[in-house]
């Protein structure tokens, strides 16, 4: 007799959603709540980015994909070493119009 896993689940992966959405900027607010990322695109030399995607998370499952993306970023630079991100600004820079000051 063959048992079944109870844990098994079973994730439908529509072909729109496997193409995946392009973001080089996330916002992350929370509240007591939920926490919620804004995955946005942003482009070179426009002042205006776009919304791409918006996740809600309860602070728990926010923690839990926490460290699993902090797992994940351990693996991987283990196959394919250390990412560097001192050379790179972590956001594109913004200019919104606005003169910039000096000191």
């Amino acid at each position: 007799m063959e048992k079944k896993n109870e844990n098994q689940v079973n994730i439908e992966l529509s072909d729109e959603i496997a193409n995946g959405i392009y973001s080089n900027l996330a916002i992350i607010t929370h509240s007591p709540s939920e926490f919620i990322t804004d995955f946005i695109q942003m482009m070179p030399g426009v002042p205006k980015g776009k919304v791409r995607s918006r996740i809600i998370m309860t602070p728990q499952n926010a923690k839990r994909f926490l460290e699993a993306l902090q797992e994940n970023m351990q693996k991987y630079e283990q196959s394919f070493g250390v990412i560097d991100t001192g050379n790179t600004p972590p956001m594109p820079p913004m200019n919104f119009g606005t003169p910039t000051t000096q000191a």
